[in-house]
């Protein structure tokens, strides 16, 4: 008869559902799990549930947060004129790592990829299009993945924005054509957004 724990095999198969964590991984984290003390295992338990129950996206930028508005779009300190659009949370994160960027930010929350049934419906740029007409923007850099689908969400975007006479600018090249910003270090961005390009 197999050796089988049916709550540790449910625990493996919980970890394994989380990107990059094959069964090995998951192995060794669930028995990790098991070997703290059951205080640490319950704050564990605890931090998950509490953060996917408070956390969702801001009212203004689409980015995560736990209050309605996140601090970014809170601080009256920001230059509110210029809006960074990126793809996705982890985005914000590397950018804010730079201290560099002062403006706000827009989520879309993905890139088109038809093939996968994503267009501008799927995206968060109903909402970013409603920001534009109701302030006093003057500049959307696009921050999006340098892919075929970041690409062309760009450019979609750039269209849109356009003709309410708002200046678009790309990163500059320094990011790696197919890479995605959320692997990349704080001066290659900083450099990116000092060499931005107007589209």
């Amino acid at each position: 008869m197999a050796y089988n724990i049916t709550s540790l095999t449910d625990l493996v198969a919980q970890f394994e559902k989380l990107p990059g964590i094959g069964k090995k991984t998951a192995q060794r984290l669930a028995f990790h799990i098991l070997a703290q003390p059951p205080e640490r295992a319950q704050k564990f338990a605890n931090a998950l549930v509490t953060a996917r129950e408070k956390i969702h996206f801001c009212s203004c930028c689409q980015a995560l947060t736990d209050t309605d508005i996140c601090p970014v779009c809170a601080d009256s300190e920001r230059d509110h004129s210029t809006i960074c659009v990126v793809e996705d949370p982890k985005d914000v994160l590397a950018f804010e790592k730079t201290r560099e960027y002062r403006g706000l930010y827009h989520v879309l929350h993905g890139a088109f990829s038809p093939l996968d049934g994503v267009g501008p419906e799927q995206l968060k740029i109903k909402e970013l299009m409603s920001r534009l007409s109701n302030t006093d923007v003057k500049e959307l850099i696009m921050a999006t993945n340098l892919t075929v689908e970041g690409e062309a969400t760009a450019s979609y975007i750039s269209r849109l924005a356009k003709p309410l006479g708002i200046k678009v600018t790309r990163l500059a090249y320094g990011i790696p054509v197919g890479g995605d910003l959320e692997y990349a270090d704080e001066k290659t961005l900083t450099r990116a957004l000092e060499g931005r390009n107007e589209i």
